[in-house]
């Protein structure tokens, strides 16, 4: 049984909630954060943030509009990650979330539109900046830190944690807090998405929206000071902030961290550290259940002794989005959850959902929001999907739309930071546009929400969301690639696959290597995140355009790389281990086929 949680009367900023725990007598002592061996109680967690607090201002100096107080990072999950987090919170500062994906002009162009003075970069990327550094505007070279990771050489005076130690104080060492006036209004955190042209955007996070994640997913899931989260999904994105990090702390709990997602620690993790709610974004689930299966032959008997039912495993919940129906029963049962909890929402956070025991399998919860609609191309309200009698829906086409919020407000979105255009196209004429498709489905008077993939403009990939017209961009300066599209396919586990189709130059050959190879060397040496590298690429004569001589993309989307609907075009794919492309048969096809009917998600399939 989960203890009630205890009163934490204090602000609602987040350095004002650290001080509360960090003075409770209830929390003072009791382990928050843990790091394989490293553990930090919500004391240590409170000193740590000031440290930090201490010489983020000092290296910042003054701090007006000409010089503001932003500060970046390139990390992996440390507790110096939320250190420096806890950190801005006490110095009224904002700190940039940078995708740890991102490569070369992409890298560099975040960093200077976050308008960074300092960068703390983990060691395992220093390389990765070091390409870029004479590109960066804004933060000055000693500016640059590097948090050790990997026990290699860095640059003479860059070392944070001895930087942090000499210039304010040793590890350990409890200081007051700054004397810096915070309000909860200020902007506290800045994440980055992908917009759909250019540069990712980063959305602001303000001291208030960061405690109400905390708040509202803490009560969804009934968490309590006993509970323990785990967060291996990456704490520059919203997923880990909001629905890891934040409602752990809200209520008094702990959480266990690891850098980075890795399905074969994922049990070995959970034990150790009493984990009781995971959450998860795209394609995990999938591989820890993959994991599992390898470690114990499949031998669910096995399974369920040695996992679902060892009596260090204390998990109870998993929240997320991404996940088959058929991988979540699995999950459940393997795992020995209460229950699994697929949501939809996105780091603007003015639309969410959360998926309930008694809602329809498939959907992504209840909408209770009357403001949130299905709307078409024209800005009218689609009809709810109607059900045969097989239970597929019969107006497909009316009844997918995108999903949006009809209100005066965006709820918790607080707009893009130094993007006015962005926040324009986002919130305009009183509609707050997701840039998600869906659909909903009326039962007994609740309205349920399905989602249907990102418009055509995005992709969306193990959770993440990124930019069509960016793969396009990077494959059309292939020398053979007269032109090229991008854009998210069907994928039998999680969100989307990204599948391109390329327009070859006269007398030019599609060479399967050579383009696996161009494709390669773009994520190692280019500005391609690795999620953007195509799993099928498509070759066509010509491409259909609209009115306006943009690329039909709808039209490819909607035929993918379904070998019943394209029997005899030029299609290529390559699968996890391959090194060069390879052409897509009809039975590769139907193998699978058989993959999402396995997931139940074939339906998908034949839209």
């Amino acid at each position: 049984m989960t203890a009630s949680r205890p009163s934490f009367n204090a602000p609602l900023t987040v350095c004002a909630q650290i001080e509360a725990r960090a003075t409770h007598p209830f929390t003072e002592h009791k382990v928050f954060l843990r790091q394989d061996d490293r553990a930090w109680t919500y004391r240590r967690f409170r000193d740590e943030s000031v440290r930090a607090a201490h010489f983020l201002r000092r290296r910042l100096g003054p701090i007006d509009e000409a010089r503001p107080g932003h500060v970046a990072i390139l990390l992996d999950n440390h507790l110096e990650l939320v250190a420096l987090l806890g950190g801005c919170a006490y110095g009224g500062l904002t700190l940039f979330g940078v995708n740890t994906g991102l490569r070369g002009d992409s890298l560099a162009g975040v960093i200077n539109h976050a308008r960074a003075r300092l960068l703390v970069v983990d060691e395992r990327f220093l390389p990765e900046l070091e390409r870029v550094r004479g590109r960066l505007t804004v933060v000055a070279p000693e500016n640059v830190l590097v948090l050790r990771t990997g026990g290699g050489p860095v640059p003479a005076g860059s070392d944070f944690t001895a930087a942090v130690a000499a210039e304010v104080a040793p590890e350990g060492v409890s200081l007051d807090a700054p004397s810096v006036e915070v309000e909860g209004t200020t902007n506290l955190m800045v994440i980055y998405t992908s917009g759909t042209t250019g540069l990712p955007k980063g959305i602001n996070n303000n001291h208030l929206k960061l405690l109400a994640t905390g708040l509202g997913v803490s009560t969804q899931l009934e968490l309590g000071p006993d509970d323990v989260g785990y967060t291996c999904m990456p704490l520059f994105h919203s997923n880990s902030v909001f629905v890891g990090l934040m409602p752990a702390f809200w209520v008094g709990g702990a959480i266990g961290v690891n850098e980075r997602f890795s399905a074969s620690k994922f049990v070995p993790d959970v034990l150790r550290y009493g984990v009781t709610y995971w959450n998860y974004v795209g394609e995990p689930v999938h591989y820890v259940l993959a994991a599992i299966e390898k470690q114990y032959g499949g031998d669910e008997a096995r399974i369920l002794a040695e996992v679902a039912n060892h009596p260090d495993n204390h998990l109870r919940y998993a929240v997320g989005n991404g996940a088959s129906p058929a991988d979540i029963d699995r999950f459940i049962r393997w795992l020995g959850l209460e229950d699994m909890y697929e949501l939809y929402g996105s780091t603007e956070a003015a639309i969410s959902t959360f998926r309930r025991k008694s809602d329809p399998r498939g959907s992504v919860g209840e909408v209770t929001d009357p403001a949130v609609q299905i709307l078409n191309e024209r800005g009218k309200e689609c009809p709810p999907a109607a059900l045969g009698a097989d239970g597929k829906i019969t107006n497909y086409a009316e009844a997918v739309g995108e999903i949006c919020r009809v209100a005066a407000d965006t709820g918790l979105f607080q707009g893009y930071f130094d993007n006015p255009d962005a926040n324009s196209s986002k919130y305009r004429d009183g509609v707050y546009h997701s840039g998600d498709l869906g659909h909903m489905v009326v039962l007994d008077g609740k309205r349920c929400l399905y989602f249907d993939g990102r418009t055509d403009d995005w992709i969306r990939k193990d959770g993440e969301n990124f930019s069509a017209a960016q793969i396009a961009r990077l494959l059309s300066e292939h020398p053979d690639v007269a032109l090229a599209a991008a854009y998210g396919v069907p994928c039998a586990v999680s969100d989307e696959l990204v599948m391109a189709a390329i327009q070859l130059k006269d007398g030019a050959r599609f060479d399967p290597k050579g383009f696996f190879d161009y494709c390669e060397t773009q994520v190692t040496g280019g500005s391609m995140d690795r999620k953007w590298f195509p799993d099928f690429v498509r070759l066509v004569d010509d491409f259909e355009f609209t009115g306006t001589q943009k690329i039909l993309v709808r039209n490819l989307k909607a035929l993918h790389f379904c070998r019943r609907r394209l029997p005899d075009a030029p299609i290529f794919w390559r699968t996890r281990g391959d090194s060069a492309y390879r052409p897509f048969t009809a039975a590769d096809y139907q193998t699978v086929r058989r993959g999402f009917e396995a997931a139940e998600r074939v339906d998908i399939l034949d839209r």
